[in-house]
């Protein structure tokens, strides 16, 4: 049975269903096979996975992201990010990469970080002759950083449906989205050495504070966002999920009332499209809640479990296959779906090796994320793709670089737990 479901969710995937069609699909019909459930159980278990008040911090994350893109603050961090790493060599590649790393503290989305900022630098990255597949691959991967730097959707989710505090994996996000940053960074600059990389001009550059002063007025409001965000949550001022609603509240207020660059007539706009996105990421994890409920009743963590012991007892081996794994899999399935199924077996073996759970959170966050940008299904490098307006083709022979840079930072995570768990640890106090 566990294989017959697995095999028809991948045959749907292939013939093009929707992700969300795909798991409903093959959980209900697991449902509707197996005699002792009955088919009320399919409906009574996506209510039940979205019936989360952490799940309430997603529409108003969404929605603060919508109203920054909206209202041009995306525009006004690309041009501060380009005051500050311009000058050096492939400087608007950094530019692009800081510029995600700075709007990942407001929108929480790699979707949304890959499509606010590619569509402001991939116009000037064609100006500059920069290759429009390297383009597409830079902006696709530096996009994740959207869903490792807090807030995070990602994190929400994974926090919400196995109770690991969401502020601590907040914080447990800041170095390794700091890492995945500069190691982009180190395969631009790796990259400008190769011949015909545009740029190469600004080697002689050198940083120049008076320009970067200049910017600060201009953008200090933007880059106050996660100091209110992530001091309220250290100061228990509100709890994380309290904080989408202030980041929501704070967003209306900097574009319509400061910036003054939000009209009252695209809020319809703004707010459907809000909608639109809510929904689609509480669908897939309604339906993937209830193909998840259906793998445990079918005894499926035991089996990991067993497979797993019989490989290796070593924690950081079966920590290495579960990654592996989750890899493998978002090659094929959206990320957020995969981590919403799999997350019951990701607890329970958790459990039975003792991993500290901010830990193997954070792990298996990057690695959903990073799946998002590994071929053939590759969601961030598709929207990075459309945003650059190139072929996908061109897209991926470019992209082998900076998905090997995710994945050595992926590693060291892996290897140095204290990096995801010493800031929540100093500033929140052990677990």
């Amino acid at each position: 049975m566990l294989a017959g479901l697995f095999v028809a969710l991948l045959l749907l995937i292939l013939l093009g269903a929707p992700v969300l069609c795909a798991i409903g699909i093959a959980a209900l019909l697991g449902i509707v096979l197996i005699p002792e459930i009955g088919p009320a159980i399919f409906p009574q278990k996506m209510f039940a996975m979205v019936d989360s008040f952490s799940l309430l911090a997603l529409p108003y994350f969404i929605l603060a992201g919508e109203l920054m893109s909206a209202g041009g603050m995306s525009k006004k961090l690309v041009s501060f990010a380009e005051t500050v790493v311009g000058h050096l060599r492939g400087g608007l590649g950094h530019a692009s990469v800081v510029a995600c790393m700075i709007f990942a503290n407001v929108s929480g989305s790699a979707v949304a970080s890959t499509s606010a900022i590619g569509s402001i630098l991939a116009p000037s990255m064609k100006e500059k002759g920069y290759k429009p597949g390297f383009s597409a691959s830079l902006l696709g991967t530096a996009g994740i950083i959207g869903s490792i730097i807090p807030p995070s959707m990602v994190m929400i989710v994974y926090g919400s449906l196995t109770g690991a505090s969401i502020g601590r994996m907040f914080l447990a996000g800041i170095i390794p989205g700091l890492l995945i940053s500069a190691a982009l960074m180190g395969t631009i600059y790796a990259h400008s050495f190769r011949p015909g990389f545009p740029e190469l001009r600004q080697t002689s550059g050198s940083f120049r504070l008076g320009p970067v002063l200049r910017e600060v007025p201009r953008v200090w409001v933007a880059l106050l966002a996660p100091v209110i965000i992530l001091g309220g949550i250290l100061g228990g001022v509100f709890t994380a999920t309290e904080a989408g609603v202030i980041a929501c509240f704070y967003a209306f207020v900097v574009t319509f009332f400061i910036y003054r660059s939000l009209a009252l007539r695209l809020l319809p706009g703004i707010l459907l499209n809000a909608a639109v996105t809510t929904t689609t990421v509480v669908g897939i994890i309604a339906v993937a809640g209830a193909f998840g409920w259906l793998m445990t009743f079918l005894d499926f963590n035991e089996v990991v479990f067993s497979l797993l012991l019989s490989v290796s007892q070593n924690p950081l081996v079966v920590l290495l296959i579960l990654v592996a794994v989750m890899l493998f899999l978002t090659m094929f399935v959206e990320s957020l779906a995969v981590l919403v199924i799999i997350v019951p077996v990701i607890v329970y073996v958790g459990h039975q090796f003792n991993f500290d759970p901010i830990h193997l959170g954070m792990v298996m966050v990057m690695a959903t994320q990073i799946g998002s940008t590994t071929p053939p299904v590759a969601v961030g490098l598709f929207v990075a793709t459309s945003v650059v307006r190139t072929s996908y083709d061109q897209t991926l022979k470019y992209c082998v670089p900076f998905v090997l840079a995710l994945m050595l930072v992926l590693l060291l995570v892996i290897l140095v737990p204290v990096l995801s768990t010493w800031i929540p640890d100093h500033f929140l106090g052990p677990q």
